[in-house]
This record gives C-alpha cells, sequence and structure tokens, in this order.
C-alpha cells in the first residue's frame, strides 16, 4: 500500500507540472514572472525540511504520510482557483511543504519496506512515482485538448487522489520511529550526506527544470503546437519511468558507480542534444535520455542515505533532501531568468553542465560506498567508464 503514496505524489505533481503553460497565458506570466511564482514551490519544500526530519524522528511515518498526502490534494486544488498570482504564489508555497511531508516519509516507509528484502527494490517504488507521473502528465494533455480549465482538472484529480490515500493508509508499514537524538533543530548533513546531497543536488536541478519548463520548451523553442506542447513532457516521463522500472536489475548487475557515471552522461548528452537541434524529434529524443539519466539517481542516492548509521532513515533522507532541493529551489527559477535574457535553448545548455557534475562526483566520492540492497555483496565498485 505504501506503493500506492508514490502514485499519488507523482500524479499529482504532473497534473500541476502539465498546465503550467495554460496557467502562465492564463495569468498573463513572461519566462521571468514565471521563474520567480515557480520559486514558492520549492520555497515551502525546503522551509518545512527541518520540520519533516523533526516529525519523522518522533513519529510514525505512515502517520505524517497520511497528512501530507491529505494536504497535497487540498493544495493542488487550491492552484486550479488562483486567479491572481499572489494567490498562486501562496498556493505553491503550501504545495511544496506538503508535497514534501509526503515525499520524505513515503520514502522513509519504503526504506522499512526495503529492510525486508534480500535484494534492492528501492527504485520500483519511484517507478511507480514516474508511470503515475507519466498518466498524469497524458491527461494533462487531454485535459488541454477539450479545453477543461485547470480548475475543474484538479478539481476532480484532488478527490480522486484523497480516495486512494483513504483505502491505502490501513495497509502502510507501521514503522516506529528511532530514538530522539541530541541534535540541533536543525543541521546540515555530515560529510558523507553531503556527498550524497551534491549528486542530488545536480540531479533535482534537472528534474525541477524538466516538470517546469519543458512544456513551455517544446511550445517556445520548439515551435509545437498548443496541443503538442505537452509531449515533450511525456517523452521524458516515459524515459523516466522504464528507466526506474530497470533500474535495480541494472545496478545489481553493473553496481552503483557504474549506473551513476552513466547516468550524468546521459544528462549532459540528452540536454545538449535538444539545444543544438531543436526540433520535434531531436528534442524529444533529448528528453527521453534525460529521462533515463535522471531516473535513478534519487531512488539510489536516498536508498544509501537512508541505511546511515549516524541518524534515522526518515532524518537521513530529509538532511539529504536539504542539500539536493537546493538545486530544485534555485535552479528552475534562475532558468527563467536566463531565458528571458538569452533565450530558452540558451538556459537549457546550462543545464547540460549538472550531467557532466554528477560525473564528476561520482568519480569523486563514491569510489568505497556501498551497494544498494539490504546485503549481499557490494556493487559499487566498477571498472572506470568513459563517457
Amino acid at each position: 500500500m505504501v506503493t500506492i503514496f508514490f502514485f499519488v505524489s507523482g500524479f499529482g505533481f504532473s497534473t500541476w507540472a502539465s498546465r503550467i503553460p495554460t496557467i502562465q497565458q492564463q495569468l498573463h506570466l513572461n519566462e521571468a514572472q514565471l521563474g520567480a511564482v515557480l520559486f514558492a514551490l520549492p520555497i515551502g519544500l525546503m522551509g518545512t525540511l527541518p520540520l519533516t526530519g523533526m516529525l519523522l524522528s518522533r513519529y510514525d511515518s505512515r502517520r505524517i504520510m497520511m497528512i501530507g498526502a491529505m494536504l497535497f490534494n487540498v493544495m493542488l486544488c487550491a492552484i486550479g482557483f488562483a486567479g491572481q498570482t499572489w494567490q498562486l504564489v501562496l498556493a505553491l508555497v503550501c504545495f511544496g511543504s506538503s508535497r514534501n511531508l509526503l515525499n520524505i516519509s513515503a520514502n522513509a516507509q519504503s526504506i522499512g519496506v526495503q529492510a525486508m528484502y534480500d535484494r534492492s527494490i528501492i527504485a520500483r517504488f519511484h517507478a511507480v512515482w514516474s508511470l503515475a507521473g507519466f498518466a498524469g502528465a497524458a491527461l494533462g494533455s487531454i485535459m488541454v485538448s477539450l479545453g477543461v480549465s485547470p480548475a475543474l482538472h484538479f478539481l476532480i484529480i484532488g478527490l480522486l487522489l484523497t480516495a486512494l490515500c483513504v483505502y491505502a493508509y490501513p495497509g502502510s508499514l507501521p514503522q516506529q520511529p528511532a530514538p530522539r537524538e541530541r541534535r540541533p533543530w536543525f543541521a546540515l548533513p555530515d560529510k558523507t550526506l553531503v556527498k550524497y546531497g551534491l549528486i542530488s543536488f545536480a540531479s533535482m536541478a534537472c528534474e525541477g527544470t524538466m516538470f517546469d519548463w519543458s512544456g513551455i520548451y517544446f511550445r517556445k523553442a520548439v515551435h509545437a503546437s498548443r496541443e503538442g506542447a505537452t509531449l515533450g513532457f511525456v517523452a521524458y516521463m516515459t524515459a523516466m519511468t522504464l528507466g526506474r522500472l530497470t533500474g535495480d536489475r541494472l545496478a545489481s548487475r553493473y553496481g552503483i558507480r557504474t549506473m551513476l557515471t552513466y547516468s550524468g552522461c546521459l544528462i549532459g548528452s540528452g540536454l545538449l542534444l535538444a539545444t543544438l537541434l531543436p526540433f520535434p524529434v531531436t528534442a524529444g529524443l533529448g528528453f527521453i535520455l534525460t529521462g533515463f539519466g535522471v531516473s535513478c539517481v534519487i531512488p539510489m542516492v536516498f536508498s544509501m542515505a537512508g541505511r546511515s548509521a549516524g541518524m534515522s532513515s526518515g532524518s537521513a533522507i530529509a538532511a539529504v533532501s536539504t542539500v539536493g532541493y537546493l538545486g530544485f529551489l534555485l535552479v528552475p527559477p534562475l532558468v527563467g531568468s536566463v531565458a528571458q535574457l538569452a533565450g530558452l535553448r540558451s538556459a537549457y545548455a546550462m543545464m547540460a553542465g549538472f550531467g557532466v557534475l554528477i560525473t564528476v562526483l561520482v568519480r569523486l566520492t563514491l569510489r568505497d560506498e556501498m551497494p544498494l540492497g539490504s546485503g549481499g555483496p557490494a556493487i559499487l565498485e566498477a571498472d572506470t567508464l568513459e563517457c
């Protein structure tokens, strides 16, 4: 039943992302203004990270997960009814906060389920998130073609996702919190977790940009039709989903270091392809490569962080997210500013550098870490690969 909460998170977030171009038009926002507005969502995420870690160290993670899911669905509906820019900003701050409560607690639940298995299953939870994201994006494309308003669209989805949460909650995993640690209310991760956080930063910067700007990129840089503007996002989500469905098997066979190295290469090459050849087929292929690249970075890094000996799994994931979500916080609004000054293609070219950064960080920081999964031989070590 924990899987259903990953579905709710992915479907709800992609529902919002699929209607960003429509909302931009309704509120008459240019790229710089939209970038500033989008800054509100990661502010909400970051603002509640310390609180989420504290709550997970004191209360059952499934209770926090349910509360976060209910608030998430309510705020999705509120976004659709925002008629002025300040209302959208306020709704996005609350949407980001609730999404953080839901996601961190759901990941803590997934670590608990992973501990019951002797093989890696962690990427499958994130695969469900991506499947839900693909379904939400596809439905969003249909809603756009039918002319359904974001308000009605979001209200219908919010009610359906709430019903799913009520159904799934009794079957979620009872998870007693770890003993309280004598730590400050807010603390940066230790050195090992910072390594994971920096990789998460680069990956989540690309994820946030793809969620917020892929539809607009296809509309304004690729010159796709109004209906075709969501196709780039759908292509990206499809690749991310397929990558996560196969990620556990590939990590067990080739090792985490190899997987993360290839991930950085795919992100960089995919974004460069979309930048250098901004045509529907080539840009779509670039988005597919990017989707495969980012697909398994966060599941693998969160899994390693969740096994940290220094703190509980929920607190460790929240600590890594403190660094990782800075990418989600800072980069997508920066893309809007760069796009306003130099164009969307230049902004996406800038993003390709994060793929290179991931590859460099993997080579420098993850040589001696443990693999995914709860047991078995180390699978991190692999032959050096060249991109």
